[in-house]
């Protein structure tokens, strides 16, 4: 679930930081960079691990400020494919299961993923199993809050860096381009149904 990812980054320590340790002012800066954030094709980051190496700090012209190359490992949430995991429900819908881990909310589990019977109650807002044994169907609901176990079939990288308004946007930007759907920047597509 959570791997040591090595990275390299040149890090700005501002001058009133010159009176703290290195060490300490290279840390708190890569973890306001870093800390919660997605990084592409890497993962979501949690914390620093620790610095490997630090190289030369040079003072550009004009900027006081101290630039050190630094060589670390960060701490990153990437589940591998196959590992099951443990969340909570967080919300239903006719796309499917919305989950949640606590730190990490961007996890869906497709209606096609779902465990088979399920059928997507319109009055409840909830995913309903029917449950086959010798005595009938049951019905199990997918409760909001509900623990469950699920796999990892798939993850979604989106780039999501600022890009530059097109030639035929710049001159026809309205109110309406404007609220665009915000999406996720990393997302784990899951499974409900574990082989045991």
């Amino acid at each position: 679930m959570f791997v040591l990812v090595e990275m390299t980054d040149t890090v700005r320590i501002p001058p009133w930081q010159f009176e703290r340790k290195l060490n300490e002012s290279i840390a708190e800066e890569l973890n306001k960079k870093l800390a919660n954030k997605v990084v592409y094709n890497v993962g979501l980051c949690i914390c620093l691990y620790d610095i490997t190496k630090l190289e030369d700090s040079y003072i550009f012209p004009g900027d006081g400020a101290s630039h050190t190359k630094v060589h670390f490992r960060y701490v990153v949430f990437h589940p591998f494919l196959d590992e099951i995991l443990i969340g909570q429900i967080k919300s239903c819908s006719q796309d499917g299961v919305h989950v949640s881990i606590g730190f990490f909310d961007d996890i869906v589990i497709p209606p096609e993923s779902l465990q088979q019977p399920a059928k997507f109650d319109e009055a409840e807002q909830v995913w309903v199993w029917e449950y086959e044994t010798e005595e009938g169907a049951h019905d199990l609901y997918m409760d909001i809050g509900e623990e469950i176990r699920f796999r990892v079939v798939d993850e979604t990288f989106v780039d999501t860096s600022p890009t530059g308004p097109s030639s035929a946007e710049a001159s026809t930007s309205t109110a309406t381009e404007e609220v665009q759907k915000k999406e996720a920047p990393y997302t784990l597509v899951v499974t409900m149904c574990i082989d045991s």
